[in-house]
């Protein structure tokens, strides 16, 4: 029989063979709670299966021949150095697109391709609208951050270094080398999209560069094509104007009013003497393609301007190079920043052309790739023949964006990895999905990209950097005065100073005072400048037929 004493010391045992089980319970349990949250704050490896994905896409860019590296793959947020994401050199002239939100990349990945480009010996033209671009004159800067994104990014002979870059300006009001076009190698339909007239505004200002035409006027600036208007409209012209067929007065007046905004805006700096030579965008240095960077100069004002002579340069280049078909790099890039510019308020004609030159000037071997924030600032017809696409971030913030981005989704591959509008909205800075044209012709899959960092400079060197750059360059030689060139102007001003009557010539028998002021009249309009540049337009040029082709501008 167990004793009270018995029982309180077996209790006793049972109750500390209890507290020790507990505390070992808890110390397990704490520990347990300590490797939890360790193996939750350790950088997880990337899954078997993230790495299978990123392979798949990555062969989709695997290319026999030259191509450039626009970065790597990206799966679940993990970037894979080995899984490559490029575009073939030779398909380069397929033309492109890159488009996303302001500050998500877009002029970094312009930069990085136009390095790639002249590393291939190919010469670049871009629109630097925010002067944000002329660091690609300096060697970048070599910190961690950046080594280290070059890593990321597969990039692994990633070195600082400059590219032979000149600096031009539109007009002669900038800080690079002036830049200029003719009023009559302008053409009619690039003329009226800078002057913001409308399609019957546009047909007769064509009507009359077509009289113009037919009667040999070289319009070389604005003051010339301002003096053919004006005589059009004055009582002398109404017959010719008559001739021409459809025109009134009054249109040809709003044209008139809005060359002269135009040219009180500055834009008869841009107009004249010497016109630029396609051929100077065509170049190479030490084996790398020479970079041009269009800055807006005092055309700040009007942007439109800027973008449409950018246009006019693309059609000239249509007109002067020839056919080369296929081959193994294009002779030229051409990059339209800002390119919602250029499509904006723009007319059907004016449309129509650029979507033909698009179309037709890859066989010239020139590829042209728009910049804008967002797909839909690129017309159809135009979108449809870009073959590269490098969509950055994009922002659904209204019920307009919201539209925009489920249009950009569905102009996508479909994509078994990614859910692309989600995708889209979720890019960081310097990331992109990407899908360009195979060797073959045929759209590789889409990637999740982290854009490789470019190697020179990612800043601006600065207007007097430019300014000096500018005056060493061989274009200022060819380009940095006006020429103001001596034509029948001066001979025929001087033949009717030769046949004017003495000031005190006698009055002849029988003639009225009414006729009298009709002869003053006639000397008083003689005496206009802008007649007087009317005959020297039309003087300069006298019989010679000028033919057009594209846009309306003139065949060289």
């Amino acid at each position: 029989m167990t004793t009270p004493q018995e029982k309180a010391a077996a209790a006793r045992k049972a109750a500390e063979d209890a507290a020790r089980v507990a505390a070992e319970a808890m110390a397990a349990a704490e520990a347990a709670e300590q490797e939890a949250l360790a193996a939750s704050s350790a950088p997880k490896p990337p899954a078997s299966g993230d790495s299978t994905a990123s392979a798949e896409i990555a062969a989709g860019y695997a290319f026999s021949g030259p191509a450039l590296e626009l970065g790597t793959v990206m799966v679940d947020g993990v970037a894979d150095p080995v899984a490559r994401v490029r575009i073939p050199l030779r398909m380069m002239n397929r033309h492109g697109l890159v488009a996303g939100a302001t500050g998500t990349g877009k002029t970094k990945t312009l930069q990085g391709i136009a390095e790639h480009l002249s590393r291939a010996g190919v010469p670049v033209v871009m629109a630097d609208v925010k002067g944000d671009l002329s660091g690609l004159s300096e060697p970048g800067a070599d910190t961690e951050k950046i080594r280290a994104r070059a890593a990321e990014t597969g990039a692994t002979d990633w070195a600082p270094g400059a590219f032979p870059t000149e600096f031009v300006s539109l007009g002669t009001g900038g800080i690079g080398v002036p830049i200029r076009a003719t009023i009559t190698s302008f053409g009619p339909i690039l003329l009226s999209k800078v002057l913001g007239l409308n399609d019957t505004q546009e047909s007769t200002l064509g009507l009359i560069f077509h009289w113009a035409d037919q009667r040999g006027l070289a319009l070389l600036d604005l003051k010339d094509l301002r003096a053919v208007i004006t005589h059009l409209t004055s009582p002398e012209g109404k017959e010719d104007l008559k001739g021409i067929g459809g025109v009134s007065s009054q249109t040809a007046g709003v044209i008139l009013r809005s060359l002269v905004n135009l040219e009180a805006e500055g834009g008869d700096t841009f107009f004249g003497e010497p016109e630029l030579d396609p051929a100077d965008l065509l170049r190479t240095a030490g084996g790398l393609g020479v970079i041009t960077l269009f800055e807006l100069g005092q055309q700040a004002a009007r942007p439109a301007l800027f973008s449409t002579f950018l246009m006019w340069v693309l059609a000239d280049l249509f007109q002067t190079l020839p056919e080369v078909g296929d081959i193994d790099k294009p002779k030229l890039v051409f990059i339209f920043d800002e390119a919602h510019l250029l499509f904006a308020e723009a007319s059907k004609a004016f449309l129509q052309q650029v979507e033909q030159t698009v179309k037709l000037i890859r066989s010239k071997g020139v590829g042209v790739f728009f910049c804008t924030q967002l797909p839909t600032d690129i017309p159809n017809p135009v979108l449809s023949q870009l073959g590269a696409r490098v969509q950055h971030a994009l922002r659904a913030f209204t019920p307009d964006d919201q539209k925009a981005l489920s249009k950009t989704v569905r102009t996508y591959p479909k994509s078994s990895v990614y859910d692309l509008e989600e995708a889209l909205t979720s890019l960081g800075t310097g990331e992109a999905i990407v899908t360009v044209l195979s060797e073959t012709g045929a759209p590789t899959p889409v990637a999740w990209t982290k854009i490789a960092p470019p190697r020179s400079l990612m800043d601006t060197i600065g207007d007097e950097a430019i300014k000096s750059k500018a005056l060493s360059s061989a274009l200022q030689g060819r380009y940095g005065q006006s020429i103001d060139r001596e034509s029948a102007y001066e001979m025929l001003l001087a033949s009717v100073a030769a046949a004017d009557p003495a000031p005190d010539a006698p009055q002849a028998p029988g003639r009225s005072q009414a006729q009298q002021e009709e002869d003053s009249a006639a000397e008083r309009m003689m005496r206009n400048p802008a007649v007087k540049s009317f005959l020297r337009s039309a003087a300069s040029a006298a019989g010679r037929e000028i033919s057009r082709s594209i846009f309306g501008t003139r065949r060289r």
